[in-house]
């Protein structure tokens, strides 16, 4: 799998080798890992399982998010036997969204958008809550939109892994191309929707675009 990622053009990578790509610029990612059908789920937590192919479509794979121990199980035997031969089926801890968005490195720019909640509330609407431009040659900053949306803390973290990951694909963002990752500050829940533990910052998906 690795190599796979590893031969691929980061502009036509897929959610495989994104999985894989995003551990790589060691940024914090979503915790996943394969399925099989000797893997043990905490029944004290609720889980998401997701497909990833090696090649082909891609869009619109099954999944099943934020479901108890035992559906979790049985939903993971379904998806081994229907794609075991062409991808992986893995699984992680579901968590809650306190806020989502979208980190866009470029060459001069950082672009940080968010909404409440989930990002799907984002990507449904199409319109965040509020936008972050940091240029990066005046290290000026221009908010538009809800300003208290993102903690100052949480902004400097973005901004920090967004350095990363400009190193990490430095060629491809100066060559006009940016970096595109999806985020979330999350907590962990139990099986009664109950919150575990501390907000934390995790990214769960990374594409080049341009």
């Amino acid at each position: 799998m690795y190599n796979l990622l590893m031969n691929t053009n980061l502009v036509n990578m897929n959610k495989l080798q994104g999985f894989y790509f995003l551990q790589s610029l060691g940024v914090p990612a979503v915790p996943w890992q394969i399925l099989s059908h000797s893997t043990y789920l905490d029944p004290h937590l609720l889980w998401t399982i997701r497909v990833a192919v090696e090649r082909g479509p891609d869009m619109n794979l099954p999944r099943a998010i934020g479901i108890d121990s035992f559906s979790a199980k049985l939903k993971g035997e379904e998806l081994l036997r229907k794609f075991n031969n062409v991808g992986i089926v893995v699984y992680y801890p579901y968590f809650i969204a306190e806020k989502s968005g979208t980190l866009e490195i470029r060459q001069e720019t950082i672009i940080i958008e968010a909404v409440k909640n989930d990002l799907w509330n984002l990507t449904t609407y199409g319109k965040p809550d509020v936008t972050i431009l940091i240029d990066k040659r005046t290290k000026t900053k221009s908010i538009h939109g809800d300003a208290s949306l993102m903690e100052d803390s949480e902004i400097k973290e973005l901004i920090r892994y967004a350095a990363r990951v400009r190193m990490k694909l430095r060629e491809y963002i100066f060559d006009g191309r940016s970096a595109l990752l999806e985020w979330s500050y999350a907590i962990n829940t139990d099986i009664n929707h109950q919150p575990i533990g501390d907000k934390y910052l995790v990214f769960y998906e990374v594409r080049t675009i341009g």
